[in-house]
């Protein structure tokens, strides 16, 4: 079981939101999430480039941050769903502005890599 090897630093409101968003999946999560609960198996689809046991464990993390909630149906087979929750919703607006920089941005890291 993964545990974080570095503790939140709840003295600094940038380290604090940083931690809960840091990683490479974790808005991307966020983000796939924004309009409409999905299934593990989409959330593998529509980030491909996630091995499955990193989405899992950072899936794993946002649901015991109180980002995201995990939904288990009784049926069988089993069923599970992910849902973005209303703090999870707070942090939109943050992963939005980070999106319009990236897009504003774009050719200049384009360029710096030589991918234009």
């Amino acid at each position: 079981m993964y545990e974080r090897k570095i503790p939140v630093d709840l003295s600094c409101p940038l380290r604090l939101t940083m931690s809960l968003i840091d990683s490479k999946w974790k808005s991307c999560i966020l983000d796939e999430l924004r309009n409409v609960a999905m299934r593990p198996s989409e959330l593998h689809k529509a980030l491909p480039e996630a091995t499955p046991r990193v989405l899992d464990l950072q899936l794993k993390e946002l649901v015991d941050d109180g980002l995201v909630v995990k939904t288990i149906y009784p049926e069988l087979p089993p069923r599970s769903e992910y849902s973005i929750t209303e703090l999870g919703q707070s942090l939109l607006p943050i992963l939005d502005a980070m999106i319009t920089w990236g897009e504003v941005n774009r050719n200049l890291f384009a360029k710096k890599y030589g991918m234009e």
